[in-house]
Order: structure tokens, then sequence, then C-alpha cells
């Protein structure tokens, strides 16, 4: 299936369900088409520190993570199946590593969240091989030397559990050149999968109010992060559908 996109805030999302996103991969990984996949948040559509448009444009798949993107994406007539978050794609994919004994990379975290997501592996995905695992505790001179101890390993599936933008860096410029089939950022993702950190309740994470949950978790951190790049979010969604509201009626742009 071909893969589409909706342009959406600078942004070119793969239009994708959570299933359609897996099978994808899938595909990928069995006809060794290499391909780079990333995940769009309203922190990265309003960021003015990092130029994520750019960063992201090379990206084979970028999906939405974040509800605010769904939310906006219906809201300016470009809507996207459901939200694809990178955690629980991560899991389905590694459902499939277990059936079809795919060689997994973990580059990122630390060594004591990698020990214990080794375990959790052999627990609840026996059937995955891992064919490496390496922290992100390292500059970013010796990334040469990493891409090469990747490429050794000859992974189906590279996973890139650093914090953003080094992440998103990574993923697209050193992906392809560590000859895996698919490269994805997962972020803090393993400290989920470990148990290390807890999700918000399902029925928040519908609601598109993850932030508020993180932001209880962590107030005195995060309440005026959230606070402004929400309302710049808000902002932007509401620039773009009056932008589209005159063109569409011939008026100024």
């Amino acid at each position: 299936m071909k893969t589409t996109h909706q342009r959406l805030l600078g942004f070119d999302c793969t239009s994708s369900s959570r299933q359609q996103a897996a099978d994808d991969i899938g595909r990928a990984i069995a006809s060794k088409q290499q391909q780079r996949v990333l995940f769009l948040n309203a922190a990265k559509v309003t960021s003015q520190e990092v130029d994520y448009r750019s960063l992201l444009a090379p990206a084979e798949r970028l999906y939405a993570d974040g509800q605010s993107i769904v939310f906006a994406a219906k809201a300016l007539g470009a809507p996207l199946p459901e939200r694809v978050t990178g955690v629980d794609l991560m899991a389905d994919l590694l459902g499939r590593a277990s059936e079809n004994r795919w060689r997994v990379y973990f580059l990122g975290s630390t060594d004591a969240v990698l020990s214990d997501v080794t375990k959790v592996l052999a627990e609840r995905f026996p059937g995955a091989v891992i064919a490496g695992t390496q922290n992100g505790y390292f500059d970013s001179a010796l990334d040469p030397e990493i891409v090469e101890l990747v490429k050794a390993a000859k992974p189906d599936l590279l996973f890139i559990a650093m914090p953003s933008p080094r992440k998103e860096e990574w993923v697209i410029g050193h992906g392809f050149a560590t000859g895996a089939s698919v490269t994805m950022g997962i972020g803090g993702s393993l400290e989920v999968l470990t148990g290390r950190v807890a999700r918000a309740p399902e029925i928040v994470q519908r609601l598109g109010l993850e932030w508020a949950w993180r932001i209880m978790q962590e107030p005195g951190r995060l309440w005026q992060r959230y606070a402004q790049s929400n309302l710049r979010f808000v902002w932007l969604v509401i620039k773009e559908a009056t932008g589209r509201s005159r063109r569409h009626a011939g008026g100024p742009k």
C-alpha cells in the first residue's frame, strides 16, 4: 500500500492507523527497504530552538504521536486516521519481531534500562533476537564509530532511545548508514516498556491531556513549558485555519 501524507502546519504527516503503520513497517523490513520513522507532537511544532520542519522533512514516515496533532489535523480539514505513538508502535513491532525472529538493536537510554529491556524481551517477546545494545551516553564525535558497531550487528530494526533533537538527528543522519531496514526514534519509550515510567490512563490519552498528567507528576519543571507550548500551538492552528479560509475565499493571503 502506497504511503500517503497530510500537509499539516509545515510538516508532512503520514496518514496511517497504528495497524497500518505496523503492517507497512513490517513490509519494509521483509523487503529490506530502508526507512526512517519519527514522530510529531505539539512541542516540536512550536519549538523555537530547533527547526523541526527541516529536521523531520527527510523522514520516510512521520506519525502523529500527540493527540493534539490529530485534533489539529481534523480542525484544518486534513484528518489523520488516529494517533500513532512511538511507545505503542514499538510494542507492536516487537511483537512482530518475536514472530519473525527479526534482529533488533537498542541504541540510547542507560545501561540499567537496557539490561531491563533484555529481560522484558525474554519474557514478552521471546522470538525477537537482540542484535545489540548501546547506551546513549557518548559524544557525537563517536557517532561514526557507533554506526559501524550497529552495522556489524546487522539489525533489521534499530530503535533510537535518545531525547530530542539528538534522536531525530541520529535517525536522519545515520539511519541509512547503519544498514538497518528500519530506524525508529522512540525517545523515552524504553522506560515505559520496562515499567520505570507510568503512562497516563487511557482516557487521559484519548482526551489529549497527557501533558496535564505529566505536569501533575513534575509540576515544578513542566508547567511553564507546557503552558507556553500549548498556547503557541493553539495560536498556530488558528492562524493556519484563518489562512486557509482566506485562500479558499480568494482573499489576500
